[in-house]
């Protein structure tokens, strides 16, 4: 009987590994990416200027008239002659790109472009079909 109860006593620190484990994936999984997105949204509303076209977390849109660095706000126009004044962290998301991002948008539309002409001239080389008494013979095109 000693050797049966020393086998099954060395198994006692498996429940504890997975327990472990599984906080561990939980962090990977839910808590380090939520902390990026913090990072990203505080990056973004940092950057905040005016002429941002921005989204605010409650909906509302509007355009960035005035920055005030010290008091953390910002005064939107959401509508001609019409400004309201936020707390920098009600910006969600911004709308317009800015002037950096939209000439890599633009950089980024024109490698598409020519990926789309080199599939287009791939497609003109595909297969030609052509009949032979009922036959379906398949040629490349060279």
């Amino acid at each position: 009987m000693p050797l049966a109860a020393s086998s099954s006593g060395g198994s006692n620190y498996l429940p504890f590994v997975f327990i472990i484990l599984l906080f561990g994936a939980l962090y990977f999984l839910f808590i380090r990416p939520q902390q990026r997105r913090n990072r990203e949204v505080q990056a973004m509303q940092s950057r905040l200027g005016v002429g941002d076209e921005v989204m605010t977390g409650s909906g509302v849109y509007g355009t960035v008239a005035e920055v005030d660095e010290e008091a953390g706000t910002v005064s939107l126009e959401v509508s001609p002659e019409v400004i309201i004044k936020f707390a920098r962290g009600a910006v969600a998301r911004t709308v317009t790109p800015a002037p950096q991002e939209e000439a890599e948008a633009e950089a980024d539309e024109e490698y598409e472009y020519e990926t789309d002409e080199a599939d287009e001239t791939h497609e003109a080389d595909e297969v030609e079909e052509t009949h032979e008494t009922d036959d379906k013979v398949t040629e490349r095109k060279d």
